[in-house]
């Protein structure tokens, strides 16, 4: 299935210079967004993933329905001030700024084994912070799986250190 088909490009935003991969054409497909579920978790089903990690927002879309078809529980990673637990956090820089993330401080009990998940691979800074955070907290990473990678920007050079990267599509 060609899921490039079904992402659009949006020139400068959200900032002046950014071309934004919007994947709502392809949300708005069920056998397409099912089909790409699939080919995100593959790589994954015998690895004895206990729990889904996707940060804020598009992670949460595909992070529920991995957790789901890999019958684990999901972690949210948010951005400040979202949590009404308590949180741990880490600040991280973006290809256009910086931002911060957090997560509960008892989402990962240690020695659990997570999987974290994106929309898309830029630059890596979301998905390294994900990481740090998951194991501060004692998990250990089985490995990161995304929908998108734009490969040009050297974001999987970032993650190596974290284990198996796996991509459903290269941009």
């Amino acid at each position: 299935m060609d899921f490039s088909k079904l992402i659009r490009d949006i020139p400068n935003w959200p900032r002046p210079g950014i071309l934004f991969k919007d994947i709502s054409p392809l949300l708005n497909d069920p056998s397409s967004l099912a089909m790409a579920v699939e080919q995100m978790a593959n790589p994954y089903r015998r690895m004895g993933v206990d729990l889904v990690a996707g940060a804020e927002s598009r992670g949460f879309i595909f992070g529920t329905a991995l957790a789901q078809v890999l019958s684990a529980g999901f972690v949210p990673i948010r951005k400040p001030n979202k949590l009404p637990y308590r949180t741990i956090s880490i600040e991280y820089t973006l290809e256009y700024g910086t931002d911060k993330l957090e997560v509960h401080e008892d989402a990962v009990q240690a020695g659990q084994r997570v999987l974290l998940v994106d929309d898309l691979l830029a630059t890596g800074g979301t998905m390294q912070a994900s990481c740090n955070l998951i194991q501060r907290l004692g998990g250990d990473i089985v490995g990161i799986t995304v929908l998108i990678e734009l490969a040009e920007l050297g974001g999987r050079q970032k993650l190596e250190p974290y284990g198996n990267i796996h991509a459903v599509l290269q941009l």
